[in-house]
């Protein structure tokens, strides 16, 4: 299904982004697919092929990039109004489509893409690769991969599932290192991992405007997960509201009720306002949408380890990291553990702004330095090396040989064997062009539909009847 794009929302700053049209190019055009597994992964995915391709000319040797998006068909697959909230993120709407893991193995073997950004989950990314090097593509494409926002759970887990794309991405100098220490650690190479930034990066720097006082809470949609935790923050931040009636009071939602995103959201924070007592003050409103339109009227942005954290950041917004809830891992908060931010909703009540350590910065890839420009290139110029180059099998360090207790499931859960190639039954590539391909595609699509239903609506309303 392909989204559309809201113009209001602008992607980041690209403007050395632009590749040439067709009509420009002086060959083929350079094929990149990008396949994502939720909402900020497609963002990420998206915009990560963008600055890898941004400078058109010399990385594709003259050619035009043409970039087609393929939405891993799954519990989190986004709604066209997610996409939309996305922004532009520079690709036609009309290169997006639906796939299972097996279509896109098949997209890949009969489109012949040139770069393949994996935009999804570890045990998504470990089975593309096994998949992509079961096809024995006499060319394969590149393959890149990494990180939506903050790495604070499951490092090595995840580490070593993205292990075997030709280029990982780090976002930061620190993820840089504690990656390479992972795959040296269990004797993997190490070589692959490629130091960047988040590529949603943007906007203009914080300035004050005389009137206007807004403070943003962004939520995340399971951290913290119980219900108590929750309506804990939710019941602070409308009590900041009625204590500085003169504020904007802003709590930025990621999804709307029954949408999934890159985490399962079973406690809405809407529902939770819903019957909170004594209702909202005047001055406190919910809000959707792009983060960056957000982000342009935020004068304080508070979360608990949201990487909304760091796009206020690279603005030079002053940020504050909750610890009302504890520093801990299943948190993330850990991860600002010596960046000065790190404050409680009492302190921010009484007045408090904190000031970030300018040496914790450095080491984060928000570049509010002015550095951004450049974050990329070394990612671009890595590609570019490899799409010249004759690559060699791809080679994950998880194998039958090195996990054989592990590898097949992740491998089963995308309907392949545990050779990478696909199981027999498993759902193949729609023929359009007959009856019975379209009448297969309805009823998977009424299959589609109902699973997702029940996924994300009547799941979780038996668990919570469960709690009680």
């Amino acid at each position: 299904m392909p989204p559309r794009t809201s113009p209001a929302a602008s992607a980041p700053d690209l403007e050395t982004a632009s590749a040439p049209t067709a009509s420009d190019a002086a060959g083929p055009a350079l094929k990149v697919a990008v396949l994502a597994d939720s909402d900020t992964r497609w963002k990420w995915g998206a915009l990560t092929a963008r600055r890898l391709t941004a400078a058109a000319e010399p990385a594709a040797g003259g050619r035009a990039v043409e970039i087609s998006g393929l939405l891993l068909r799954g519990r989190a697959t986004p709604t066209p109004r997610q996409l939309a909230e996305v922004g532009d993120v520079g690709i036609d709407p009309s290169r997006v489509r639906e796939v299972t893991a097996v279509e896109f193995l098949h997209a890949v073997r009969d489109e012949g893409y040139d770069l393949v950004v994996l935009a999804l989950v570890g045990g998504g990314v470990q089975a593309m690769l096994h998949g992509l090097a079961a096809l024995g593509l006499p060319r394969r494409p590149v393959v890149v991969t990494g990180y939506v926002g903050v790495v604070y759970e499951k490092l090595a887990d995840g580490l070593l599932l993205r292990h075997g794309a030709d280029v990982v991405l780090a976002n930061s100098r620190h993820d840089a290192e504690r990656f390479r220490a992972v795959y040296e650690g269990v004797g993997a190479d190490a070589g692959a991992v490629t130091e960047a930034a988040l590529p949603f990066l943007g906007g203009a720097p914080h300035r004050p405007e005389e009137g206007r006082d807004t403070v943003v809470f962004a939520a995340q949609p399971s951290v913290p997960a119980s219900r108590a935790e929750r309506t804990y923050l939710l019941r602070r931040l409308v009590e900041h509201a009625r204590l500085h009636p003169h504020r904007e009071v802003v709590l930025k939602l990621r999804s709307k009720p029954g949408e999934h995103t890159t985490h399962v959201e079973e406690l809405p924070y809407q529902r939770l306002a819903e019957r909170l007592p004594g209702g909202l003050p005047p001055n406190f409103r919910l809000a959707y949408g792009h983060m960056g339109e957000v982000l342009d009227r935020t004068d304080l942005l508070v979360t608990v380890s949201s990487t909304a954290a760091l796009e206020s950041l690279h603005r030079s917004i002053p940020t504050a990291i909750l610890t009302d809830l504890g520093v801990r891992e299943t948190l993330g908060n850990h991860h600002f553990v010596g960046s000065g931010l790190l404050t409680s909703w009492d302190r921010l009540d009484g007045g408090l702004a904190p000031v970030p350590d300018p040496g914790w910065l450095a080491g984060q890839g928000v570049a509010a330095d002015g550095t951004y420009a450049t974050a990329y290139d070394r990612a671009r110029d890595r590609v570019t090396e490899l799409l010249g180059s004759a690559l060699p099998p791809l080679a994950p360090f998880y194998d039958p040989a090195t996990a054989p207790g592990y590898l097949p499931g992740i491998l089963a859960r995308h309907h392949l064997g545990p050779d990478g190639r696909p199981l027999p039954g498993a759902p193949a590539a729609a023929d359009p062009g007959r009856i019975r391909g379209a009448v297969r595609e309805t009823v998977r699509n009424a299959a589609r539909g109902a699973y997702r239903h029940g996924v994300q609506r009547v799941a979780p309303v038996i668990r919570r009847m469960g709690e009680l």
